[in-house]
């Protein structure tokens, strides 16, 4: 009898105790802390994008506290065709090559090639005879004057040299856009080198104007390493952190792995556009826009800095530099709410200003076929959003961003 009581005592014990386990767990997995019920909020928007015909297949992944807590693909690859886009597409990554080409050069800067303050003209001297225009809307036909001070290199880190990328609306930006994308090079010198025969948007230090000054840190990258960017990125930072399908050619026998570009029709259908991003034969070592890549692929690279500059045993960049370079180094001159730029990146400077989930000291920035990924060292978090749709659409970094915070529940 006695035996019997002590079974029951211990019965209705381990239920209390179950019960309330059950009690104290969010409902769904839990994976880094991070809610799957809550995540496939963020499942079932993509995928109604993709109903929608708005994009034709995403993939996206999220890494949270050292564990990935989200990772699914979407869709099409190409809306022509049958194959179902897969988790180790390749992309063109278009301005995400940005941030990639950052690292490299600050990996330059510690080994003592330059300063941050130094004038460009100390190591392309063509810099000191630059003019500014006095009124873009004249286009390269109109007056200009010269530089009141000479622009730095960190300038070029932070887009506010004066540079334009030729995405604007003034006639400098077109002309800039049709001599800069509209003629053919061989090499990022002779591309940087018409670059420089462009008159300036304003004087340096005094505006964030987005610009093609990677292609600059690119042309400085093969001066300082004594070797061509792509072998830099190669050797440096692609091989040992075993980024394998990432470079500015996609080897054969992954071409069949290359995501479709897209875009609607006037009768806003999603189609594949008639040109497509050239994935051999590509001979510009591009700062600005040139590299492919896959979401895994670029997962590691982001890892590496959420780990303060090291991954597999390896340090690429020392902690202070990852500080320095998420940092905002451009005041108030970047005009998004509650932002500011940093070396390489956009940096969340107020989390109230931008109206959005995130945390400060959130780094991010995103490319024209709408791929996107943000760092978030706070919550010790990654998330990426690759896609191949035309024309850029900012809002599905913000969505991306809201859905993925809204699943965080520890």
């Amino acid at each position: 009898m006695k035996m019997t009581r002590l079974l029951t005592f211990l019965q209705i014990a381990s239920l209390l105790l179950f019960a309330q386990y059950l009690y104290a767990q969010p409902a769904g997995k839990i994976v880094g802390g991070m809610s799957a019920e809550r995540l496939a909020h963020y499942e079932n928007f993509i995928n109604s994008e993709i109903e929608n015909q708005n994009i034709a297949g995403a993939v996206s992944l999220v890494w949270r506290k050292g564990e990935v807590a989200h990772s699914k693909s979407f869709g099409k690859s190409s809306v022509d065709g049958t194959d179902k886009m897969e988790k180790d597409q390749l992309f063109f990554i278009q301005s995400m090559t940005k941030p990639i080409i950052t690292v490299a050069f600050m990996m330059l800067y510690e080994e003592g090639h330059f300063q941050l303050s130094d004038p460009v003209s100390k190591y392309i001297p063509e810099f000191k005879d630059l003019k500014v225009s006095k009124d873009v809307n004249e286009g390269l036909k109109g007056d200009t004057e010269p530089l009141e001070e000479e622009i730095t290199i960190a300038q070029l880190l932070s887009h506010t040299a004066g540079f334009s990328h030729g995405l604007g609306s003034s006639k400098l930006d077109q002309d800039l856009r049709a001599a800069m994308y509209g003629a053919t090079f061989k090499t990022i010198e002779e591309r940087t080198d018409k670059l420089l025969e462009m008159p300036l948007i304003g004087q340096p230090g005094k505006q964030w104007y987005y610009s093609a000054a990677p292609d600059v840190l690119s042309v400085l990258i093969h001066k300082f390493s004594e070797m061509p960017t792509r072998k830099f990125l190669q050797e440096r930072l692609f091989d040992p952190l075993k980024m394998n399908s990432t470079g500015y050619n996609v080897p054969e026998d992954l071409q069949d792995k290359v995501a479709a570009l897209h875009f609607k029709n006037e009768e806003g259908k999603m189609i594949v556009s008639p040109r497509q991003t050239p994935t051999s034969g590509n001979t510009i070592d591009s700062g600005v826009n040139g590299l492919f890549s896959t979401a895994e692929d670029y997962l590691t690279f982001c890892r590496m800095l959420l780990n303060k500059g090291e991954l597999y045993g390896k340090r690429y960049l020392s902690r202070k530099t990852v500080e320095l370079m998420t940092q905002n180094h451009v005041g108030d001159l970047y005009t998004d709410p509650g932002t500011g730029f940093g070396l390489g990146f956009a940096v969340t400077t107020d989390v109230a200003k931008t109206k959005e989930l995130g945390s400060l000291g959130k780094y991010y920035w995103s490319g024209a076929f709408c791929t996107f990924f943000f760092i978030d060292p706070h919550e010790e978090m990654i998330a990426i959003l690759m896609t191949q749709t035309a024309p850029y659409n900012g809002y599905y970094g913000s969505k991306m961003s809201h859905f993925v915070y809204q699943a965080i529940v520890d």
